[in-house]
């Protein structure tokens, strides 16, 4: 099974030590060791960079992300993001720009997203987001 981590749950993984105990790191965590393919984008790197500071944590951040397969958003890809976000809108529910184009990439690839952001979990009621 193959799944895309969230900044959100990748912060709480790198920045503690111990790790967080929460349930998204837990899986995190069991899905390194039982070998399942980890995918991650660009966006959460920049994301990621630029929550930590010094350059101990930025050789960390880029030497984790880069070993892990990385999906490059299409021109169709934005487009769909922009629908996905109006859609949501229509409903209610704001959606940040990179959050939707996350969602996206997750729902054309057909991926879960393990996710701590609670406004992935009120997006995924409204379109075909599966969360982990």
């Amino acid at each position: 099974m193959a799944v895309l981590v969230d900044t959100s749950v990748w912060s709480l993984a790198l920045r503690r030590s111990p790790p967080s105990g929460k349930r998204e790191v837990a899986l995190l965590r069991a899905y390194l060791e039982r070998g399942n393919v980890i995918v991650t984008s660009g966006l959460i790197l920049q994301e990621l960079l630029q929550g930590f500071q010094g350059p101990t944590a930025r050789k960390k951040i880029i030497k984790s992300l880069s070993m892990l397969p990385a999906l490059v958003p299409a021109l169709d890809d934005h487009i769909e993001a922009a629908e996905l976000r109006n859609h949501c809108r229509r409903k209610g529910v704001q959606v940040g720009t990179i959050d939707a184009l996350i969602a996206r990439l997750c729902i054309r690839h057909e991926l879960p997203l393990l996710t701590t952001d609670r406004d992935f979990e009120t997006m995924s009621r409204h379109c075909d987001l599966v969360l982990e």
